[in-house]
């Protein structure tokens, strides 16, 4: 019977330039001699290896490991370290196994050193510890013309307990704020990687325009549209009030203004790629919107939406009548509709995410798991947990975990699909 005193902890960490074959050498070795491997991680950066393996052996054949490694080691081009592991360190590792987890998401155009220091600072006054860091996109451009259009998103693995992490969030918001950045802090629960439902406002979120400014300008009254619109998606009115005062002054507009208005909507940066790996991947969608049902339609039908819920507007004799018929869709009828689909779809409230700009989207911010400010107003982003101001809204693929390389084999499996 083998004695705990026979047994040693070894850690083994190979690096060098990487090549096909290496682990597969290095653990051979191993497994020849019956070593228990405890823990291992491997990383490749820029073709060059990283790999740290934790060993449970026999002191006895402890040595023949070693130097069998060694051999090996130069016979491949890499470097190997050996470093022995006191049995309670190696107890107090594994307590802080059971601690919390968190996600830390970084996206922008361009991420820089600075960036990751600010995020790494607060991660340490938090006394958390990164286990993995991670990129999610492709090669970041050299070419300065690329930048514009270029996407750069990094993700940290950390563990423990922050002190308060209301606190760490809203610094992590006021360091994107300042940095022209976005993050997104989320806790990496069965819920993070499993979202089901994504919810939309669709007025300057999912397209780059109020549509009641549109129309209001066709009809001549766009000044004072727009007035009370900014001062409604402020939170400074009522938002059912602002609207059927808005609605008033269309009366008379013709119904033909509307088509043409929704043949020359501004479609957000991002939303057709986001679509196509959403409905790939087998994500409901729904169109939460205060605007109207009518342009909610018209994306439905360009992107294939699921659902669609806004405001309609009645038309009698091909013209506005300055009315609207049934409820107003508010803030707070957005929530209730985005907890109405997911029993109806039967998703945990947990699996749904809400992206949205104004004050009218914050009470389905806060009802979804995952709320999203997206290019929001001030107030929403001081409120939100997560924020996308600095790409388009295919960065929420990023928030919920999709590498360049999933993205890119969801969108060639829909376009082989429509090519059938």
């Amino acid at each position: 019977m083998t004695q705990e005193k026979d047994i040693e902890l070894i850690l083994i960490n190979i690096s060098g330039y990487d090549r096909p074959g290496v682990t597969s050498a290095l653990t051979e070795i191993l497994a020849r001699y019956d070593a228990q491997i405890l823990d291992i991680g491997q990383a490749d950066i820029h073709h060059y290896l990283s790999l740290g393996i934790l060993i449970r052996t026999n002191a006895s054949v402890s040595g023949e490991i070693m130097k069998e490694m060694l051999f090996k080691a130069y016979e491949l081009n890499v470097k190997v370290r050996f470093s022995p592991i006191d049995r309670s360190a190696y107890e107090d590792w594994v307590s802080k196994q059971g601690k919390d987890r968190w996600i830390i998401t970084i996206l922008g155009r361009r991420l820089t050193a600075r960036h990751i220091a600010l995020v790494t600072d607060v991660i340490a006054s938090h006394e958390l510890n990164i286990d993995g860091i991670q990129r999610l996109t492709g090669r970041m451009p050299l070419d300065e013309d690329e930048l514009p259009l270029s996407k750069s998103c990094i993700e940290f693995s950390v563990r423990g307990n922050p002190r308060s992490r209301s606190e760490m969030q809203a610094r992590f918001m006021e360091i994107a704020a300042d940095e022209d950045f976005d993050i997104s802090l989320q806790e990496d629960n069965v819920y993070r990687r499993a979202r089901r439902l994504v919810c939309f406002d669709m007025d300057s979120t999912l397209i780059g325009t109020e549509c009641i400014d549109q129309l209001a300008d066709r009809a001549g009254v766009g000044d004072e549209v727009r007035a009370i619109t900014e001062q409604a998606m402020r939170g400074e009115i009522d938002f059912n009030e602002s609207f059927r005062r808005r609605v008033a002054l269309l009366k008379g507009l013709d119904e033909s203004v509307m088509h043409e208005i929704a043949e020359s909507l501004p479609i957000t940066e991002g939303v057709e790629r986001m679509m196509r790996v959403l409905k790939r991947m087998g994500f409901k969608t729904a169109i939460l919107s205060g605007g109207f049902t009518y342009f909610g339609n018209y994306l439905k039908q360009k992107f294939g939406f699921d659902y669609v819920y806004a405001n309609n507007l009645e038309i009698v004799d091909g013209k506005l009548t300055g009315r609207y018929v049934g409820d107003i869709v508010d803030g707070r009828r957005k929530a209730e509709m985005l907890k109405i689909i997911a029993q109806f779809e039967n998703i945990d409230i947990e699996q749904t995410i809400a992206v949205g700009d104004g004050a009218n989207d914050l009470p389905m911010l806060t009802t979804a798991g995952l709320g999203i400010a997206f290019h929001a107003k001030p107030r929403v982003k001081q409120t939100a947990r997560q924020s996308i101001s600095t790409i388009g809204l295919d960065g929420i693929l990023y928030f919920i975990g999709f590498k360049d390389s999933y993205i890119s084999e969801a969108e060639d499996q829909t376009k082989g699909d429509l090519n059938c």
